[in-house]
């Protein structure tokens, strides 16, 4: 036969179990926030205007300079940074004189990622004098919208995409980047 209980002994002895429980889950979600923040720290800090729910980048048929057809899906396998401009636009214009072509240089050197500039404009001729000449981004030309609104909802500018390497949509700006930030460059070879 067992000798009786003491019940203040009993409910300590259970307040403290339940005391210990609640520390442990407290702090292992302690540590995941923590985890999850560190994670999410590149993204953060560039304050994207969205953030990819695994949807899929529409695809999309464009012609270059020269007339070549370029298609989106062509470049899967790499992360591509799709840049919406107009000449039209005065940010767009500062961007490509200031900031963009280093950010275009750093992605030439890196097979695993793409720059494609998208412009509303009809043709070369019309943003020629604005292209840096060490510009060696595609260019492609989306003069009726059919893209860049119709396809992305895109109506001002400049707008940013970034897909991954799957053809998901990761994140996307709607203003204007500062192309040489480094943590711009690790978000984006993050995928």
């Amino acid at each position: 036969m067992t000798a009786p209980r003491n019940p203040s002994i009993l409910v300590a002895t259970g307040l403290f179990v339940v005391a210990a429980l609640a520390a442990a889950v407290g702090f292992g979600a302690a540590a995941l926030d923590g985890e999850h923040r560190r994670s999410t720290a590149l993204i953060t800090a560039l304050r994207p205007d969205y953030v990819g729910d695994d949807r899929v980048a529409p695809d999309f048929n464009l012609r270059d300079r020269e007339g070549r057809s370029v298609r989106l899906s062509s470049l899967r396998g790499r992360t591509v940074v799709l840049h919406f401009w107009s000449k039209e636009c005065p940010p767009c214009i500062e961007e490509l004189a200031e900031s963009l072509p280093a950010f275009d240089e750093l992605v030439q050197g890196s097979p695993e990622l793409a720059l494609v500039l998208v412009t509303v404009d009809p043709d070369w001729e019309s943003i020629a004098p604005l292209i840096a000449p060490s510009m060696r981004a595609p260019i492609l030309f989306d003069p009726d919208r059919s893209v860049v609104e119709r396809r992305y909802g895109t109506r001002l500018f400049p707008e940013t995409w970034i897909i991954d390497p799957r053809g998901v949509i990761r994140a996307r700006f709607d203003r204007t980047l500062e192309w040489t930030n480094p943590a711009l460059l690790s978000f984006v070879r993050s995928f």
